[in-house]
């Protein structure tokens, strides 16, 4: 036999070969992280269930899933054993904090600029952005108010007088709007 021809056949028994041999090697990782849950301790089913070790025995696993809520697993059952922070993060939403405090960002700028001069030492006055006190500005406000409601009232006068002249011109009813109909 040619060694041309059983290349294939070597190649496909050592692909077969390395992957068996993965999927063993995760297989005792799952199996060894089963062996060393430990009551109290947080885990993940592999329904998605989060819940805390109560008993472990050979076999099952009782489960705290809420308070008086005791399930009972197969060992198998266990997708994941979590750390403590990573539990509590996503169960009851406590974020753990990897920083120190000294790290948080003040309210004010004042601790971020060069100078060690205090903030009470500037300038208080106050600045004017170009809009008047209310008290001087009411008076104009009224006057202008008034000139408006005029200008108002007289274009709705205006209006009337031309829908009634239009309607004296050509002889007509006034057309029938939002499904009014003449029907008794």
């Amino acid at each position: 036999m040619n060694i041309y021809t059983l290349l294939p056949f070597i190649v496909l028994i050592a692909a077969m070969f390395l992957m068996t041999r993965s999927a063993k090697k995760k297989q005792q990782q799952a199996s060894q992280m089963r062996n060393e849950m430990q009551p109290g301790s947080g885990v993940r089913t592999i329904g998605g269930m989060y819940a805390t070790v109560k008993e472990v025995t050979e076999d099952t696993v009782l489960l705290d899933a809420a308070p008086g809520v005791e399930l009972v697993f197969a060992k198998n059952a266990i997708g994941a054993v979590l750390t403590d922070d990573e539990y509590n993060r996503i169960v009851h939403g406590i974020e753990h904090d990897l920083k120190s405090d000294a790290d948080v960002v003040p309210d004010d700028a004042s601790s971020l600029t060069a100078d060690a001069a205090p903030a009470a030492d500037a300038d208080d006055k106050p600045v004017d952005l170009g809009k008047k006190d209310a008290a001087e500005d009411a008076p104009a406000a009224e006057a202008e108010d008034a000139k408006t409601g005029e200008e108002t009232e007289a274009a709705d006068v205006k209006a009337a007088d031309v829908k009634d002249a239009a309607e004296a011109t050509t002889g007509d009813a006034p057309k029938k709007t939002d499904g009014e109909s003449d029907a008794k």
